[in-house]
């Protein structure tokens, strides 16, 4: 699973070719979440804190990360996301 961004210790993933709905993964620790592009957890779950710094970096990486979905349907690279500075 492509690593696309990593800050505060969580790291983001995303797989090629993945299911309906557009998501990625979220892991920190031994926590791991699938979480869509509207901000909520799809599936798994992360601490509350974790779950707010992705949802802060989500916010300004939206359009990124929407391209590496497509990218990622149609089974190519994926593009590095800034991380949440």
């Amino acid at each position: 699973m492509p690593e696309i961004s990593r800050f505060f210790g969580i790291v983001i993933y995303m797989n090629w070719r993945e299911h309906p709905p557009m998501h990625f993964h979220a892991v920190y620790g031994e926590y791991e979440a699938l979480i869509t592009m509207d901000g909520n957890v799809y599936s798994g779950d992360l601490p509350r804190r974790a779950l707010s710094l992705v949802r802060e970096w989500l916010a300004v990486h939206r359009d990124e990360l929407t391209e590496d979905w497509e990218l990622a349907q149609s089974r190519k690279p994926l593009k590095p996301i800034a991380p949440l500075e």
